[in-house]
Parts: C-alpha cells; sequence; structure tokens
C-alpha cells in the first residue's frame, strides 16, 4: 500500500450547516467550535450553523473554514485515523500546519482571522478581480498573462482549470487576450478582492507581523506548501511561506504531483464540499480520493484506508 495524504479545501467551499452533525455527534469536535467562539469572541456556531451574511465575508469565513475542517480532523484522530503527508489548498494550509502538529489548532483560528481581515481590507471594492480559466494549461496561460501587466496567475488548481488575478482591467485584458489564445471559456469569479496576486503583498507583509507572535514547531508528518509545491523540512521557513503565500500563486497540481511522485495513492479530503477531490482526479487517474464532509463519511473511510 502507499502513502495516505489529508487534504484541506481553501475559501469558497464554505457553506451554511457545514460541520453541524460533527458538532452534535462528536465532544471533541464541539469543544473545537467551542473554543474557537472564545478566542476570537463570537459565536462560531451560529456563523456554521445558521443562515447569515457573515459567513461568505472574508474576514469571518477564513476562521470559519480552519474550525469546521479541523473539528473533523479532531474526531478522525480520536478514531486512530493518521496521514503521511498533508497539504491544503491556500487557507487549507493552515489546516495541514494544524494536521502536521507544527501550529496549534488555537493559534492557527487567531492567525487566519487576522489573515481574512487583512485580505478584506487589502485592495479597495471594485479594484481587483479573479477569473477561472477552462481549457488551457498552467504554462500557457502564463504565457499570455505574462504580457499583460497587473495580472497573475493565483491558482494552477488542475489541468484544465487555471484562476488569474489582479488588478480588474487588466484581468479583462487577459480574458479576451486568453480567448484568443485558445481557451474554452473565462468566468469572472464573485470574490470579496485579487487574492494571490502583487496587489496583496502589503497584506501578507502584515501578516508576517501576525506570524511573529506565533510559536511553530517541527512537524511530525511532511507538508507540502503552497508557495513552491515542494515539503517543507525545515520549520524555520514556514512563517515566511505563509507570508508569502498570500500574494503568490496557488501551485495546486504541483503540490499534488509531488504527494503522488512520492508514493501517495490515497486522498482524504476533510471540509465541506468535493473541490479537491475533482482537482485530485482531473490530475491523476492512478489515485483514489475520499471526502469526509458528514458524520456518516467516517463510516466508509476505514475501508479506504
Amino acid at each position: 500500500m502507499g502513502k495516505v495524504a489529508f487534504i484541506f479545501p481553501g475559501q469558497g467551499a464554505q457553506k451554511v450547516g457545514m460541520g453541524k452533525d460533527f458538532y452534535e455527534n462528536s465532544a471533541i469536535a464541539r469543544e473545537t467550535y467551542e473554543t474557537a467562539s472564545q478566542l476570537l469572541g463570537f459565536s462560531m456556531e451560529t456563523l456554521c450553523f445558521e443562515a447569515n451574511d457573515r459567513l461568505d465575508i472574508t474576514e469571518y469565513t477564513q476562521a470559519a473554514m480552519v474550525t469546521t475542517s479541523i473539528a473533523m480532523l479532531r474526531e478522525m484522530e480520536s478514531q486512530g485515523y493518521k496521514c503521511h503527508v498533508t497539504a491544503g489548498l491556500s487557507l487549507g494550509e493552515y489546516c495541514a500546519l494544524v494536521a502536521c502538529k507544527a501550529m496549534t489548532f488555537e493559534d492557527a483560528v487567531k492567525v487566519v482571522r487576522e489573515r481574512g481581515i487583512l485580505m478584506q481590507k487589502a485592495v479597495p471594492q471594485g479594484l481587483g478581480g479573479m477569473a477561472a480559466i477552462l481549457g488551457m494549461t498552467g504554462e500557457a496561460v502564463a504565457a499570455v498573462t505574462d504580457t499583460v501587466t497587473g495580472v497573475t496567475v493565483a491558482n494552477y488548481n488542475c489541468p484544465g482549470q487555471i484562476v488569474i488575478s489582479g488588478e480588474k482591467a487588466a484581468v479583462e485584458e487577459a480574458c479576451v487576450k486568453l480567448k484568443e489564445a485558445g481557451a474554452k471559456r473565462t468566468v469572472a469569479l464573485n470574490v470579496s478582492g485579487p487574492f494571490h496576486s502583487a496587489m496583496l503583498k502589503e497584506a501578507g507583509e502584515k501578516l508576517g507581523e501576525v506570524l511573529d507572535g506565533v510559536a511553530v514547531d517541527e512537524h511530525e508528518v511532511p507538508y507540502v506548501t503552497n508557495v513552491t509545491a515542494s515539503y517543507i523540512t525545515d520549520a524555520g521557513d514556514i512563517k515566511a511561506l505563509l507570508q508569502k503565500q498570500v500574494y503568490s500563486s496557488v501551485m495546486w497540481e504541483q503540490s499534488v504531483q509531488a504527494m503522488i511522485a512520492d508514493g501517495v495513492d490515497r486522498f482524504v479530503e476533510i471540509g465541506p464540499g468535493k473541490t479537491l477531490a475533482s482537482f485530485v482526479k482531473k490530475i491523476s487517474r492512478e489515485v483514489s480520493v475520499y471526502n469526509v464532509e458528514y458524520w456518516e463519511d467516517l463510516k466508509g473511510l476505514k475501508e479506504f484506508l
């Protein structure tokens, strides 16, 4: 048997009710939500479980997503499930850091709360934008965006699905050129900022100041970082990479390829939605993927692993 990777989704996968069945069935999951509420000064349970207008606002979304995924992870760990490798898409990288024991949940949820606020406020509404580019390779998309000032590749998600980010006019210009270059579709994304672009560099630098007060330990299992799509061998590199991650491309496709090359043949996505599972399936048909999103999903996990 090969290796198992625990992977965690990023912002955009959130939905009302996420994690509620874990909260109701698991004492350790319930404690996770309650701890987040105490640390952040608002009800995480209300934010995640009840219809509201805050869940999709970046400064709240990020803490909600990390709390939910870690609540699920903690229950899995209590049942004896372990991984050989871990990684997360953008925000999900903080869950990976908790999973590999490089960062405590308490520190992670406080950091991503600040990260969300910094990213939310980084660029005035309407100045930036993001778009999904379908039907082109990452290399082909990058070749076009390199010719347009003010836009860059934000996410290398999987073959045929790339996201670009930057100044609104530059994103629009790039979309026109990408269609001319062979993109099947370009889809403007409804986001609150030009994430993973140079426009967020100041937010990343401010996040670095937040991270200065956080302890990062040597990780117990390997983890792959978004910025370089490579394994982190020195915990001393983590903070600088998290700072850079805010305004750098998310190398998700390359990260998955690195894990597969290392012998990973089973991926378990932990958190709401099946976004990462769909990406992994498009990256390689030789590996298996399982989702833990609902309490009932735990029943099939043992057989999968």
